[in-house]
């Protein structure tokens, strides 16, 4: 008789984590980059200096820098060129924040990530503001790349909720079957994180990693708030994998 199968193959959990300010913390290098790639191609410094990137796609923050490095509205021609300008650069301030020592990864989120990579019953993805090449390259010296094997990216979409339900349909994929969105969680370091995971209909953790005040993370109502990534056996608990 064919045995029945576990708990691991009843319920998998898919753990979407976005990256700036919640994985690492890369120094500025993605606005570094995005700041050279408008002075390269229209000649004006500083275009993203005002801007707030954190928590937004690469769609948005790319559009708005072409807005105000031009004052013309973007088309995605010019979004994808300014795009590919910026990954000439990324490597650069990237490798400079490792260098400086501003390169850093939260405390506990190693252990964390290295338990969860052992776990069957998990499901490890990104739901991230950025286009999937900029996302490994920020993410290469941290080491992380090979924990997370699909994702939802700015790529995907103009609007958060749609990336990260991209993510859990490519988990979907993986998994072989339809995945509930109880079964889904959201990590992110804003308040953006927090609302894109709840329109998305699912579970969110907002962790003070990051950009965001403490008291503004509070106010966005996750489901639940943690300062790090540090007592793993409270993290396990709220994935329901204790």
């Amino acid at each position: 008789m064919k045995a029945a199968p576990g708990a691991a193959e009843r319920r998998r959990k898919v753990l979407l984590f976005d990256i700036d300010g919640t994985l690492i913390r890369a120094g500025g290098s993605g606005r570094k980059a995005l700041n050279r790639a408008a002075l390269v191609l229209y000649g004006r410094k500083n275009v993203c200096s005002e801007l707030s990137l954190a928590g937004r796609t690469d769609l948005y923050n790319f559009g708005e820098a072409h807005r105000r490095a031009t004052g013309r509205r973007p088309t995605r021609a010019a979004v994808e060129r300014l795009h590919r300008e910026y990954l000439k650069h990324l490597p650069y301030y990237v490798k400079a924040a490792l260098r400086d020592g501003v390169y850093r990864v939260p405390p506990g989120l190693k252990t964390l990530l290295k338990r969860l990579s052992r776990d069957r019953r998990v499901l490890l993805g990104l739901g991230t503001g950025n286009m999937e090449k900029g996302a490994r390259i920020k993410l290469e010296p941290s080491g992380f790349n090979a924990y997370f094997l699909f994702g939802g990216y700015g790529s995907d979409s103009f609007h958060r909720p749609a990336l990260l339900k991209k993510a859990v349909r490519r988990a979907e994929r993986l998994a072989g079957r339809r995945l509930p969105p109880e079964d889904v969680f959201v990590i992110g370091d804003t308040p953006l994180d927090v609302a894109a995971g709840r329109r998305a209909g699912f579970k969110t953790i907002a962790v003070g990693t990051g950009y965001s005040r403490w008291e503004d993370l509070k106010a966005s109502r996750p489901d639940r708030l943690a300062r790090d990534f540090r007592g793993i056996e409270t993290w396990l608990s709220w994935f329901g994998l204790s």
